[in-house]
């Protein structure tokens, strides 16, 4: 559309959010005065804009001779013309003059002709226009096996419209590996990346061979996928060879750790369900990729603005918007999606193309193998000999549709002129315009124009894309794409004509330039170029009227190049998207380049047995029945039958209509609402003024008893403290969010640890984090200390909460990846409590259990990668700088490499004064390893992590891994017990550890010290940094504290003696005398 053409100096403006209009440029003009007037006009003079636009193009094709008549006449005396050339040139300049004349003389005449076709269309479709506007205003969002249209306001003469992508992260490549491969940093991972694949069914169509094809593709290049449905089908045997297929049904959808997976990617409006458990916490920073490719909510959004339903708009825009990403297939869809509300609420920025499906190759190959193509031509009315030629368009048409159609009528006149005047030809042909709505308006405006240029009656046809397009497209001989507007993605309706087997005619257009062989696909003619198009309409018509051979040729070639059109775009598109989009955390193994992807076809061969043993009608049937039981029609049935707003009419088709209440329902309802009153109003007296006994003292319990249970939540903490009394441990599931609630344990055994209030299980007796250690009540140090931030909670004055000789806790991780223990493991860790002796640590999850056994890695190594590679040099900074250690003293602590087990996610046993020495040790650790971060000024950054997500959680991995420092180099016995079988297996033994730990540092004695010489520090205000994370973390307790608290006792307990002192000398002073109780006066 004139792209590489000069720039003008023209401002324009954008016509919507996410559309960027761009307007034909031409460097010649016909008449500059003409065309300044005609820029004045109001909107309904400019009956004469596409004259002079289509003049102007056909004027510039010419290579410039108008231009330069032009300057002739502004620039020379009132001479004649053949004066001013002809004298000044003589011999051979005059025979080249001549040559120019004649060519310009050729072409104005050529221009007159189709100036005047065009003023006709142009005319004849501004009378109809009134008419049609109606029709267009109740019907422009329409599908019909695919058919889509949609009119477009304001929409000018040669501007095209173009999706515009919103999202950076995926429009820049910015994030994802694009930074890592930047950087070009090693990195060692352990694990696939995780995928959870969402499907809405798993039926065998074409959004079923879509998805398989993309998900094989990315499995091959590293992805692991774990596959979800809503509903069965037929194609679940197809996805079971690519994972392990799960049913998610209503009640399991928030019983999945969202957490483990790396990105969701769910492929159809029917998984909408499974987004709600996605939007809570933990789970909502997982990123999700959303694949839409029905338009079937795009179709009912205006009559849910309509009808006022905002309250369904506004559920599924929260919908969208938790999405990452939204993709389609193709540029039209989010166009319409984006345009059929007000404000295009649905789309938040996220909306992105994808291009590639095979669901036009599939409408072709269905249709195709259930009917006849002579029977579709009988029931339209067509002969067996009509040569139809089917003119297509943009899905995009202007709100004066004569604009449209005057420009097609430039290039096809010179066409329709030649052939449909053919009256002595033993061919009939027949040109059908499939564009825009259905009307008979239309089509008697073909008609006229017809009848004006002397066509052959009934030569023209109109039908339009919200009938049955592949009745149209299947019967035509020829497709033709007559559009002015220029294609951002190749048309689906040219698609889907190649599927069927027709030749095609297209302009040159780069998208068609990039796709098709010219001459071997389809036949493609320089755009605006009606000679061009004669030619090349020539090549496929035989002298008696037929289809050459050369057409039969193009149109077999162009049938194979549709069948996997796009799909290494499509394939190759979710690869690079997927890089783009999700965070790789330390441990996770980079896919490969999306470059080593070679597959360039669909899986057909998954499906073949679908077309071999039903029939087309058939498989129509089943999509339609389908379409008809969509969740979007299921949510309107839920809001519309209470109210019973739903008919059905004779065709079977639900009708949503309106049951406004009228004034004779208002008075009825105001009259029961009064005798209600009254009645109850009555009762109250009768009450008042009848005896009523008090009951027996039984009655007066029971009504006692239920007045209790009504304050069910402080009921419930007393019960569950009753259950807890007399056990020697309590296990404490640390969690956040209330997407975290499933995984939780319920009993006497556990309770509840919740790290933010809001969050905090309702009814429930669990110990709110926030309160008892203010600092988690900053997002920040929550985020960056995790569970650990729970277990200082607890600590901090632990008597108040926790009496019990042991203490355990958990993480709801633990739960999510089935690694929590079982009844038969919690009667055994129960029973071996009870008679354990000494200090031991009991754990379940181990260390290396998202990477299976591995004699490789060691302690260090793993928490290497779990650190982005820094977890050795961090923990040595932090001990050094703990212990004020000479940069000359080795600082890294030595952890054995004898192949045994280590414990992760926070989940353990120990005795509660073990505990309370780990917190010690803990605390002091995370202050030093914070106050490093803090001195390197790059507070935002964090040298632990490797993703944005974790750098959030930036101390959390490594504080997950210090118990295991802690109780190995404290001389603990560390003892696995397997959470299904219960089996207990002794770590590293105490015997082997000999010579080989740090004991010194770890001395209890020498922690107390260190922990009493900070909180002097902190008594005097003596801080070493400015943002001193010790004093926040817990207690503050030293031997000058506890003097002070002492003498403050002290002074307390003499005051009290020294006021009643003096009350008793008040007394004896004053003479109060207590008198003798009983005695009588006389």
């Amino acid at each position: 559309m004139g792209r590489d053409s000069p720039p003008r100096q023209i401002d324009e403006s954008v016509t919507d959010a996410g559309f960027r209009p761009i307007r034909d440029r031409f460097p010649f003009k016909r008449n500059p005065n003409t065309t300044t007037t005609t820029t004045r006009l109001k909107s309904s003079d400019r009956s004469s804009l596409p004259l002079t636009t289509a003049t102007t193009t056909s004027t510039t094709s010419s290579g410039g001779v108008a231009s330069s008549r032009s300057s002739y006449h502004s620039n020379r005396h009132r001479r004649g013309l053949l004066s001013t050339i002809l004298f000044p040139f003589r011999g051979v300049y005059l025979f080249y003059i001549m040559i120019i004349l004649a060519v310009f003389a050729f072409a104005f005449a050529s221009l007159m002709m189709l100036q005047s076709s065009m003023m006709i269309s142009n005319v004849v479709f501004n009378n109809k226009n009134n008419n049609i506007n109606n029709n267009n205003n109740n019907n422009n969002y329409n599908d019909k096996r695919g058919g889509r249209s949609m009119s477009v306001q304001g929409l000018r003469i040669g501007t095209t419209l173009r999706f515009v992508g919103t999202s950076n992260n995926v429009s820049h490549g910015r994030g994802g590996l694009d930074r890592f491969r930047s950087l070009n940093q090693p990195r060692i991972g352990v694990r696939k990346p995780r995928l959870a694949i969402i499907l809405g069914n798993m039926n065998k169509d074409a959004n079923s061979l879509m998805s398989i094809t993309v998900m094989k593709n990315l499995q091959k290049i590293g992805y692991l996928l774990k596959i979800y449905a809503v509903k069965n089908g037929e194609a679940r045997s197809i996805w079971e060879q690519l994972s392990g297929v799960s049913l998610l049904g209503s009640e399991l959808h928030g019983h999945i750790d969202w957490s483990r997976f790396e990105g969701v990617i769910i492929n159809s409006l029917e998984a909408k369900d499974a987004i709600s458990s996605l939007m809570q916490d933990p789970f909502h920073t997982v990123p999700i990729v959303w694949i839409i490719q029905e338009d079937t909510l795009a179709n009912r959004l205006q009559m849910y603005e309509e009808r006022g339903w905002e309250h369904l708009i506004s559920d599924w825009e929260k919908a969208f918007s938790r999405a990452t990403v939204v993709t389609f297939p193709d540029y039209n869809l989010p166009v319409i999606y984006k345009t059929t509300t007000v404000l295009g609420v649905l789309d938040t920025g996220n909306f992105f193309v994808v291009p590639g499906s095979p669901v036009d190759v599939w409408a072709a190959e269905i249709f195709s193998g259930s009917h006849s193509k002579d029977q579709v031509r009988k029931n339209y009315g067509l002969n067996e000999d009509d040569l139809v030629v089917l003119v297509i368009g943009s899905s995009f048409f202007y709100d004066e549709l004569s604009w449209d159609y005057t420009v097609a009528m430039h290039t096809i006149g010179p066409l329709l002129s030649k052939f449909a005047r053919r009256k002595d030809s033993e061919a009939s042909y027949k040109f059908i315009f499939l564009s825009g709505n259905s009307s008979d308006g239309y089509n008697d405006a073909l008609q006229d124009i017809a009848s004006r240029l002397g066509l052959m009656e009934g030569s023209l046809r109109h039908y339009g894309l919200n009938s049955d397009v592949n009745n149209a497209l299947f019967m035509a001989d020829i497709v033709l794409y007559g559009s002015s507007q220029e294609e951002q993605g190749f048309p689906p309706l040219i698609i889907r004509s190649m599927a069927m087997g027709i030749p095609v005619i297209a302009p040159d257009f780069p998208i068609m330039k990039k796709y098709v062989n010219d001459g071997f696909h389809a036949i493609l003619f320089p755009n605006h170029d009606p000679d061009g198009l004669m030619n090349s309409f020539s090549l496929l018509v035989s002298s008696d009227g037929k289809l050459s051979k050369f057409a039969q040729e193009i149109a077999s070639s162009g049938k194979t190049l549709a069948k996997n059109l796009l799909a290494s775009e499509c394939i190759t598109g979710y690869a690079r998207l997927l890089e783009n989009v999700l965070d790789f955390p330390s441990t996770v193994l980079l896919p490969s380049a999306v470059s080593e992807i070679q597959q360039k076809a669909w899986d057909w061969n998954f499906f073949g047995d679908v077309f071999e043993q039903k029939d087309g009608e058939m498989l129509a049937d089943i999509e339609n029945i389908e379409r008809k039981y969509s969740i979007v029609y299921a949510l309107e049935k839920n809001i519309t039958k209470p109210l019973g707003l739903v008919n059905v009419t004779e065709n079977s088709t639900e009708v949503l209509v309106e049951d406004m209440p009228t004034e004779q329902d208002w008075a009825v309802l105001e009259e029961i609402e009064s005798l209600e009153e009254y009645e109850r109003l009555e009762k109250e007296e009768i009450d008042e003024r009848s005896e009523r006994s008090t009951g027996s003292w039984d009655e007066i319990y029971k009504n006692a008893k239920k007045i209790e249970k009504l304050n069910f939540e402080a009921n419930e903490r007393d019960e569950g403290e009753l259950e807890r009394t007399g056990q020697p441990v309590c296990i404490y599931e640390i969690y956040l969010g209330s997407g975290t609630w499933p995984f939780l344990h319920h009993g006497s055994l556990y309770r509840g640890l919740s790290l933010s209030t809001n969050s905090r299980r309702l009814r429930s007796d669990d110990v709110d984090a926030v309160t008892r250690l203010p600092l988690l009540n900053d997002t920040y140090y929550r985020d960056i200390l995790c569970e650990i931030g729970g277990m200082f909670a607890v600590a901090n004055k632990v008597d108040k909460i926790h009496r019990r000789p042991w203490i355990g806790f958990q993480s709801w991780e633990a739960t999510g990846r089935q690694a929590s223990l079982s009844k038969n493991a919690e009667k055994i860790l129960e029973d071996r409590i009870q008679n354990s002796k000494g200090d031991v640590i009991y754990f379940w999850t181990q260390l290396d259990m998202d990477v299976g056994s591995n004699d490789r890695l060691t302690f260090w190594s793993m928490c290497d990668i779990l650190n982005a590679g820094h977890c050795r040099t961090a923990f040595q900074d932090a001990f050094r700088n703990m212990y004020n250690l000479p940069s000359s003293v080795e600082a890294l602590p030595p952890m054995p490499e004898d192949g045994g087990r280590w414990s992760a996610l926070h989940s353990w046993v120990m005795p509660t004064p073990s505990f309370l020495e780990f917190v010690m040790f803990s605390r002091m650790f995370v202050d030093s390893l914070h106050a490093l971060h803090v001195k390197t000024g790059q507070v935002d950054t964090c040298l632990l992590s490797s993703s944005k997500l974790e750098s959030k959680h930036c101390y959390c991995r490594m504080m997950e891994l210090l118990v295991n420092v802690w109780a190995y180099h404290s001389s603990r016995r560390m003892i696995y017990i397997n959470p299904i079988s219960g089996i207990l297996e002794e770590q590293h033994p105490v015997e082997q550890r000999k010579g080989f730990i740090w004991a010194k540092y770890f001395n209890y004695a020498l922690l107390k010290t260190m922990d009493e010489d900070l909180a002097e520090a902190a008594d005097d205000n003596d801080n070493p940094t400015e943002k001193w994370l010790w004093p926040l973390t817990g207690e503050v307790h030293w031997q000058g504290i506890y003097e002070r608290e002492r003498e403050e006792r002290y002074r307390l307990k003499m005051d009290k003696k020294r006021k009643t002192k003096e009350k008793l000398l008040e007394r004896l002073r004053n003479g109060y005398k207590q008198k003798s109780l009983g005695r009588r006066s006389s």
